[in-house]
Parts: structure tokens; C-alpha cells; sequence
């Protein structure tokens, strides 16, 4: 049988799903990943080979960033992918409805996260970008994963627009999809920032 006569919606699902199930983006946003996934790590071993080789931890007297309120956006950030999920769990069910919401709330967390970080969790820190080497990798790790959110964010919000212009079904959705994983991996590699540059500063 020929993709004519099966028809333009068997044509679309060949066009969507080749290669078992994964098409050309969805493996080229895993590579992408796997490329920022190494940047990141390259600037975490650089913080701890930093730490290894100091004598105080920080540098120079620093006072480590205070972590109330960064662990509360912590779980804001982390739990928007509780939303993403269930966007896209609806979609593949045809209900673009759930993707829509799933969105929206997606969206408002990660600009919350992202408003917090630049607005209030920077203004109260009290090191600049040039004081010393911890400075340095923290702002530059911190300011690095900033513009990824801000990234997925101005991506998000395409495809939200495109939800309202009614591009995606349960057949088509690969955007979705591509773009959802693009949000976790902003959410993942914030638990190592975390853990490395705001909770390991408190262990003595």
C-alpha cells in the first residue's frame, strides 16, 4: 500500500513517527540536550575542583546564599513538570484543552522561578560577578541556567499559541513533546545547580 492510498492521516503518522515512534527533532532536541547537559557539568567539576583546592569555602569570607527562599522556588521550578506531564498526557489524548492549562500553569511557574532569581535572589546576594573565582562560576553557572529557562519559556509560549491556533491533535503533537523535553531537562539540571552551588556552600 502507498502513502496515497492510505491517505493523508497515515501519511502525517509516517511523517510524526518514524525510526520506532521518535523523529528527526525529538532526537535532535535529545542531542542538543546531551550537549548542554555537558556544559553543565564541565562548570559544576570546575566548581568543586575550585572548592577542593580552597582553604574556605567561599572564597574570601563570602557568606553562602541564604536558602530559604530559593529552595521555595526550587520546588516551583521542579514542580512544573508535574504540569508538563499532564499537557501532555492530554494532548496525546486529544484533549487540547488539558494542554492549554497544563501550559499556562507551566509558564507562570518557570517566569516565577526566573522573576525571583534575577529581581530578588541576585540584588540580595552579597558578591559580585568579578570578586573572586567562586563568584565567578556561581554567577556564571546561575546566569547560564537562567537564560535556559528564559529559553524554554519563549518556547513554551510558541507553542501555546499554536494550541490556541489549534496546530496540535492527538496525531500531531511532536512539538509538544519536544518541547516538554527540552522543560524537563531545564528542570533537572537545576537540581545539580542546586545542590552543588547553594547546599554544598553550607557543609562544613
Amino acid at each position: 500500500m502507498t502513502t496515497t492510498e492510505a491517505g493523508p492521516d497515515a501519511a502525517a503518522a509516517i511523517t510524526q513517527e518514524p525510526h520506532g515512534g521518535r523523529g528527526t527533532a525529538w532526537w535532535g532536541m535529545v542531542v542538543l540536550i546531551m550537549t548542554e547537559a555537558t556544559i553543565f557539568a564541565s562548570l559544576l567539576a570546575s566548581y568543586f575542583f575550585l572548592q577542593a583546592a580552597a582553604k574556605e569555602w567561599p572564597l574570601d569570607g563570602i557568606e553562602a546564599p541564604e536558602l530559604s527562599k530559593i529552595s521555595l522556588m526550587t520546588l516551583v521550578l521542579l514542580g512544573s513538570s508535574a504540569p508538563m506531564f499532564w499537557a501532555e498526557h492530554g494532548i496525546r489524548k486529544g484533549q487540547v484543552w488539558r494542554l492549554k492549562a497544563g501550559l499556562i500553569m507551566v509558564i507562570l511557574m518557570g517566569s516565577s522561578f526566573f522573576a525571583f532569581l534575577s529581581l530578588y535572589e541576585y540584588p540580595e546576594l552579597t558578591f559580585g560577578m568579578k570578586d573572586n573565582a567562586y563568584a565567578s562560576i556561581f554567577y556564571m553557572t546561575t546566569s547560564l541556567h537562567g537564560a535556559h529557562v528564559v529559553i524554554g519559556l519563549l518556547m513554551l509560549g510558541v507553542v501555546l499559541i499554536k494550541t490556541f491556533q489549534g496546530k496540535f491533535t492527538a496525531e500531531r503533537h511532536v512539538t509538544v513533546e519536544v518541547v516538554g523535553l527540552y522543560w524537563h531537562f531545564v528542570d533537572a539540571v537545576w537540581i545539580f545547580v542546586f545542590s552543588s552551588l547553594y547546599l554544598s556552600a553550607h557543609l562544613k
